[in-house]
């Protein structure tokens, strides 16, 4: 961006000054990684030191000024005692025509962001605006505030004037490898491609294509590389537990870091460590432990927007020869998929569920059914549907439906979508999702992938997937966590005009589940206090709502099942998903006459501790395991089948006295 083009931009700029601070540094302080949280000057006032910005040394001696982007990195290496000014601003083009007009013209280019280092013509003129803006700051009143805005704008002027005087070289903060950085730095933290847009002010859109341009991955496909990584180091070099190391690189929840290990790696985490460390012992080679490079052995499996990568010396490098080997398979791939499609005689087959590969499909197995087999007659008409974001045209009779996280509901409706968010292995609709696309996790679907797909319909669970699908297809946004699954169901038959449908399937499991409860009643269950945990030999959590998952819904919504008193309380007055962590110790006060654990892939063997063996429920055989997956979901498919395998295996337990 050229100096010219950026006054332009100050001149058609809305303004907010943010912060302004002055700052001392003693003679050899360090500030290492700082990343700037605004657009921001600094300006020093007396000492030197070097700074660096995304990588760029400046050297800076008393009245130096620096321009950083927000989301530069900034670090400062003192020679003296060091002082400075920091002016921390947000600016915007606030007359729609023309950021339109710059957004047709270069839609990859955030504007205000240039970087640049100087030494001003005249800086006692600069440092006299800084002053005055620092004290009007200081004082925050109302008409101060305003004072300071015209202050900033005077600023900005005089400082242009002498950028002009000087013809200063200025650049624009490379976005991309911000984002590198920032990854490297905090792949521990939650992540998302909307959080690292508005940190380096881009679009979510441009950065992921930016970003995918230079390094051949998206930013989450990096993010979790990132954390598989550490993750395979400290399985390596550490004997810290699973739930340790998922929560060390960012994952809250074990069994899913579990499962995002395994489709990476090939193999779950257990697995890994063992086999590595027995190939270590076996083959006397300690290299084969310290091998932790993303560029080797890694798995690419699907496009996941789950939102990683490794420390890195010039760290794009195996990246990119990832990319190139890559596109030789695909090549390959092509090759024989065109030998083999010349050489048949036009049989039509449905492709496999690509984990992600965004690969779209226009076989007729993917379109919606229909219960009328009216479908031709409808191709043209269009329903409007009310939702919490306005009223939303679509289709009448969709046939490419992209669903996230409630294909439960819509696979309920007799509805199979062209593609899905990631459906747990174990979930009770599987298999009639076989052929489906998947999209990676429900919460950052890849936009690209579903550009690629051509949907006519996509329904989505949250703001976040709503921002960033709703100008590829008309977009239902469903607020799932603030509805009943009944309320979910007939939200989601409204979109198809399958309303009866829905009020079928609700009648059936009212009626599934008088049927359940006369049935444990009978055999002098219902009245027993049953308990729901998930957890191992460093703690459990109890579930401690209806809303939680883990069969709590079948459990103590439908069937009304009790818990123990201490967790009861808390079951009737929480409106949301609730659990509190327990220790071992305490943990028997919390279990009832019949106790359901949830269990995951790499799960701790609780057989021999001394304290979960004692509790009666264990000890009597009225411990009942439940799969993870399969009690994830609560949309009515899944609570149909999760309530027959909770009164199937009460049943089937030891009695309770």
């Amino acid at each position: 961006m050229q100096l010219d083009e950026q006054m332009k931009c100050w001149n058609h700029a809305a303004v907010k000054v943010l912060d302004i601070r002055r700052i001392v540094m003693e003679a050899g302080a360090q500030l290492s990684s700082y990343t700037l949280p605004a657009n921001g000057f600094i300006y020093t006032i007396r000492g030197s030191a070097v700074l660096q910005l995304d990588g760029q040394t400046y050297k800076a001696e008393r009245f130096y000024m620096l321009h950083g982007a927000k989301g530069s990195s900034l670090d400062i290496q003192t020679n003296e005692d060091f002082e400075y000014i920091l002016l921390y601003y947000r600016a915007f083009l606030a007359f729609p025509s023309y950021r339109k007009k710059w957004l047709l013209a270069q839609p990859e280019v955030a504007p205000f962001s240039l970087q640049y280092g100087f030494a001003p013509s005249s800086p006692l003129g600069l440092l006299r605006y800084l002053d005055e803006l620092e004290g009007a700051w200081i004082q925050s009143g109302s008409l101060d505030l305003l004072h300071t805005k015209s202050l900033f704008y005077q600023f900005i002027h005089e400082m242009m004037v002498q950028l002009a005087e000087q013809e200063i070289k200025t650049e624009l903060a490379d976005p991309v490898k911000q984002t590198l950085r920032y990854i490297q730095n905090h792949y521990r933290e939650q992540v998302t491609l909307d959080f690292l847009a508005e940190q380096f002010n881009y679009s979510s859109r441009h950065l992921s294509m930016q970003f995918k341009r230079q390094t051949g991955y998206s930013p989450i496909d990096y993010l979790i590389q990132t954390r598989i990584a550490k993750a395979r180091n400290l399985l390596l070099r550490s004997d810290a537990t699973l739930s340790e190391i998922a929560a060390e690189v960012g994952y809250s929840d074990v069994y899913y870091f579990s499962r995002i290990f395994k489709k990476h790696v090939g193999i779950s985490p257990i697995q890994y460590q063992r086999k590595m460390r027995e190939e270590a012992r076996t083959e006397d080679r300690p290299l084969v432990i310290s091998e932790s490079s993303i560029g080797r052995r890694w798995k690419s499996g699907y496009i996941d927007y789950e939102n990683h990568y490794q420390y890195i010396d010039g760290g794009s490098t195996p990246m990119k020869r990832r990319k190139t080997s890559s596109s030789m398979i695909m090549v390959a791939l092509l090759s024989i998929t065109m030998l083999l499609a010349a050489c048949s005689s036009g049989t039509a087959t449905t492709p496999a569920a690509g984990e992600g590969t965004g690969a779209s499909s226009n076989n007729s197995s993917t379109a919606v059914s229909s219960d009328t087999g009216s479908q031709t007659n409808k191709d043209n008409e269009t329903r409007t549907v009310s939702t919490v974001k306005g009223d939303v045209v679509v289709p009448a009779n969709p046939k490419r439906v992209v669903v996230l996280y409630l294909q439960g509901d819509v696979v309920a409706l007799g509805i199979k979508p062209i593609a899905t968010s990631e459906v747990f292995n174990g979930a009770a609709y599987k298999s009639e999702l076989e052929g489906v696309n998947s999209l990676g996790t429900w919460f950052e679907p890849n936009p690209e992938a579903v550009i690629d797909l051509d949907p006519d319909l996509i329904i989505v669970p949250s703001e976040e997937t709503y921002t960033l699908l709703k100008d590829i297809a008309p977009t239902v946004y469903i607020p799932y966590e603030k509805m009943t699954t009944e309320e979910r169901l007939q939200s989601i038959a409204s979109i198809f005009g399958k309303e009866q449908e829905a009020e079928t399937l609700i009648n059936n499991l009212n009626s599934k589940v008088e049927e359940s409860k006369q049935t444990l009643a009978d055999a002098g269950i219902l009245d027993k206090m049953v308990s729901i945990v998930e957890g191992g030999l460093k703690g459990m959590v109890v579930v401690e709502s209806k809303q939680y998952g883990r069969g709590s819904q079948a459990l103590y919504e439908y069937l009304g099942m009790k818990a123990p008193e201490v967790v009861q309380k808390k079951i009737d007055v929480v409106s949301e998903a609730g659990g509190s962590n327990l220790s071992m110790e305490v943990l028997p006060e919390y279990i009832g006459d019949y106790v359901f654990r949830s269990v995951y892939e790499g799960a701790d063997n609780l057989t021999d501790d001394p304290i979960w063996s004692s509790i009666p429920a264990v000890k009597e055989g009225r411990l009942i395991e439940i799969d993870f997956d399969f009690f994830y979901y609560s949309d009515i498919y899944s609570i149909n089948k999760q309530i027959d395998f909770v009164v199937e295996k009460l049943l089937a337990a030891p009695r309770a006295q």
